[in-house]
């Protein structure tokens, strides 16, 4: 007879899902959401639904890999293990640790991955990733302006009287907010959707605007200009800010017709947007972490920033500007990290990065939750940087792109075999997940993993301690008021965070004052007429990243555009999208809600499927927090040969 087991989502996701599975004889049978945990509500987004196909998948790896002159060959955990470990320590022993390079990034966003990070801190210091290419430019452009990068509680959305969805795709990138905008509305909220692409999400919101791509900052610049000119401004601004004034004339450097000529939104529409977030206070910005993903990325969330400062929305219910939630805050994470000073690639200049170091070069590479090689800007410089390097080891439940590169593959568990535990960037509540599922006998989890490996390199001692050891360990900053058992339970409210952050309007800042952007570049993109329309590679209901929940069958990837922009290729026919740096077969579908500049395809697919967009997209930073500027590259269609 089945039973019903509790554990939780760990992907890369904001929501941070419940999950109750239903359980027999070791096998789950079915999952769903958790009907006590007011964020999941008893529904699960689709990807997480169909999450069983992937737990099941017959391609799932279930034996350690060792690459061989005809491939690879399965081999025990011990041979396996002796390998890596005596290839490590010759490294070290000949370069240095920073020969080797640790690549770690969102497969799971359990907070015991911290641990495989303390491995390489305690090998003696390995290189590592710097930069963040999922929310970097956002997270560097709030602590400049905030001296932190937080939200206030989600339930607070109920004290809005306006809320700004900014880039933000509401039904796919975080699901289980919907409810509360619907509460919301329901209450007499005003819902604003701004994004280039047309969405779901719109069906709930009272008003649509679709900028052009990139041209976010112009219209924020605009809406400033016409708060200030009208007064919808905070009087007690210059008591609690800093640089107001030299942001005032930043807004004004241009006509308003000039800001709605750049953001190709009209200077009438641009006004009434101003009016509702100027006068229908308190107001919240929620802001997608696409918007960010650009070469001006940051720039562009100081600015969005600054309309919430100059509205007085910060310090207030119902007020502030929503990136990201910290979701370890609660854990006592810092002394598992890499060290500050540690050397480390920028994460969007991997490939390049990779090839280029010296004194030492990068010799090996091991990678634990990450398909860099589909994941990162430039692709095939990912894969040729791989393809180079003497040894890679990769911990992998799947042949991924960045698998079938290593020297040793070794099979880990999954989300639904493993106990973590989970903190939320959607959201400030804290759980745990715990394994329903009896894992396949030849796989390991990372601890166990990197633990057998610490013993075989001599710091054994320091990585010793069960998952549960390690909880504990993780929950000290808070074990006063939270226990595992609590989290094991259910899902617990973080004792730590703040309702309404900033109360007061003081800011941990240097100087406890909130902090206006006050220069940002003003160049527009240039049309270019060999490469017209920009690429937007974007999240789906399908997949979430690389870690796709459907069968990859070899159908090129879906490009969807506007019907005047195929240049007469017709719908549903073949084409290649091609780019500075690379192209791929594509099936053109006309959409004729899309703007004339975009072309938008699927994000996550694998390079050897030709599905990978990020093979188009040159590596290139944002101007903060060393992000990947996904977002500006510009390709053409073009008739297949």
């Amino acid at each position: 007879m089945a039973e019903l087991l509790r554990t939780a989502c760990t992907r890369d996701c904001p929501d941070a899902c419940g999950i109750v599975a239903s359980v027999e004889d070791g096998r789950v049978l079915a999952i769903q959401g958790e009907k006590q945990h007011p964020i999941t509500r008893g529904f699960l987004c689709e990807r997480t639904s169909r999450y069983l196909t992937r737990q099941y998948s017959p391609d799932r790896l279930t034996q350690p890999l060792v690459r061989r002159d005809r491939g690879f060959e399965p081999t025990t955990w011990e041979v396996a293990l002796d390998l890596v470990a005596d290839r490590l320590a010759r490294i070290r022993a000949e370069s240095g640790p920073e020969a080797v390079l640790h690549y770690r990034s969102g497969g799971s966003l359990g907070i015991l991955k911290v641990i495989n990070d303390y491995f390489f801190e305690c090998f003696g210091g390995a290189r590592v990733k710097q930069g963040d290419i999922c929310s970097g430019a956002g997270e560097a452009a709030q602590e400049a302006d905030l001296g932190v990068c937080e939200s206030h509680a989600l339930d607070d959305l109920l004290e809005s009287r306006c809320i700004f969805i900014w880039g933000k795709n509401v039904l796919t990138s975080f699901l289980h907010m919907l409810p509360v905008l619907k509460e919301a509305r329901r209450r007499g909220t005003t819902l604003v959707s701004i994004d280039p692409v047309p969405s779901k999400t719109s069906a709930h919101v009272d008003i649509v605007v679709q900028p052009r791509p990139g041209a976010d900052r112009f219209l924020a610049l605009g809406m400033a200009q016409v708060m200030l000119a009208r007064g919808w401004v905070d009087a007690s601004l210059a008591e609690w800010s800093v640089g107001h004034e030299a942001f005032a004339r930043l807004a004004t450097a241009r006509s308003l017709r000039e800001w709605a000529r750049a953001a190709d939104v009209p200077p009438g529409r641009i006004e009434a947007l101003a009016e509702i977030y100027g006068t229908q206070r308190p107001g919240n910005i929620q802001v997608g972490w696409g918007l960010q993903r650009r070469l001006h990325g940051a720039s562009t969330i100081r600015v969005l920033d600054a309309l919430a400062a100059l509205a007085g929305n910060f310090g207030v219910a119902g007020g502030g500007v929503t990136f990201y939630y910290r979701r370890r805050s609660a854990f006592d994470v810092a002394a598992y990290r890499p060290t500050a000073s540690r050397r480390g690639i920028s994460e969007p200049l991997l490939g390049r990065g990779i090839l280029e170091a010296t004194d030492p070069p990068v010799r090996a590479i091991v990678v634990d939750n990450g398909n860099p090689i589909a994941m990162l800007p430039d692709s095939h410089a990912v894969a040729q940087a791989f393809e180079s390097r003497e040894f890679v080891v990769v911990l992998e439940q799947f042949m991924t792109d960045t698998a079938e590169r290593a020297h040793v593959v070794l099979p880990v568990t999954t989300m639904l075999e493993e106990q973590d535990l989970v903190g939320a960037f959607g959201h400030h509540y804290l759980t745990a997940s715990q394994p329903v599922a009896a894992r396949p006998p030849g796989v390991k989890s990372d601890l166990e993993i990197y633990q057998a490996l610490a013993t075989r390199l001599g710091f054994g001692d320091r990585l010793a301690g069960s998952a549960a050891d390690w909880s504990h360990k993780l929950l000290r900053p808070i074990q006063d008021q939270v226990a595992l058992a609590d989290l094991q339970r259910g899902v617990v409210p973080h004792p730590g965070a703040e309702r309404v952050l900033f109360s007061g309007k003081r800011f941990p800042t240097a100087d406890g004052k909130y902090h206006f952007v006050t220069e940002v570049s003003l160049d527009e993109a240039v049309p270019d007429p060999e490469y017209p329309l920009q690429l937007g590679s974007f999240s789906t209901p399908k997949a979430q990243s690389s870690q796709w929940s459907v069968p990859i069958d070899g159908v090129p990837l879906e490009a969807r555009c506007h019907p005047d922009a195929a240049r007469g290729i017709a719908d549903g026919a073949t084409a290649l999208l091609r780019s500075r740096v690379g192209s791929m077969r594509v099936i053109v579908c006309h959409d004729a809600a899309l703007r004339r500049d975009l072309v938008v395809v699927a994000k996550g697919g694998w390079l050897r499927s030709g599905h990978a967009a990020n093979a188009l997209v040159r590596a290139r930073e944002t101007d903060l927090g060393q992000g990947a500027a996904y977002y500006d590259e510009h390709v053409r269609l073009e008739v297949l040969a």
